[in-house]
């Protein structure tokens, strides 16, 4: 009996915090590879907890990237110009570090033998309206694809490759 109304408790509040998130502020990042080819176009909402990127990418290679939040909205290739990870607190990078991890670290995006990936994840405590943890300061913020598997734990994260997708996070109208 605990358990079925601690089940409902759960529902109601992932259904309050998805009606927030209906009503927050939203981005989009329009994911390119360096050819200039839209793999997918990302959705970023603010919500309570943090912002909240959802879409779907195609044409990545099958396997894990690494995938994470950059510091400056500038996506040239080979998008070295999307600057290092977002990191307004000077963490350490990845989640087996004992000081990380920083708010601009994922889990691996996994790509299916057909090349797509799903994106659903949480940058927790980060926003899209202002101050030190929002994507969208004044030099802007990017979604950056990596060729291989984040280890999380290299800092900076040399483990994920070379950049090979990019999307500059911009305010949705």
């Amino acid at each position: 009996m605990v358990r079925i109304a601690l089940k409902s408790i759960l529902c109601v509040l992932a259904l309050a915090s998805a009606a927030d998130a209906a009503s927050g502020d939203k981005a989009t990042a329009e994911i390119k590879d360096q050819a200039g080819k839209v793999l997918g176009t990302l959705t970023l909402t603010e919500t309570p907890e943090g912002v909240l990127l959802a879409g779907e990418l195609t044409q990545l290679s099958p396997g894990p990237h690494g995938f994470h939040i950059h510091a400056v909205g500038k996506c040239e290739p080979p998008f070295i110009s999307a600057g290092e990870h977002f990191n307004p607190e000077s963490r350490k990078h990845g989640f087996h570090a004992a000081s990380g991890p920083h708010p601009g670290d994922f889990p691996n995006l996994h790509a299916s033998s057909d090349g797509k990936a799903i994106v659903d994840v949480m940058a927790a405590g980060l926003t899209l309206s202002g101050g030190t943890r929002s994507i969208l300061d004044q030099d802007g913020g990017a979604v950056v694809i990596h060729a291989k598997a984040d280890d999380y734990t290299t800092d900076p994260a040399g483990s994920s490759g070379d950049r090979i997708a990019c999307g500059v996070a911009v305010m949705a109208l």
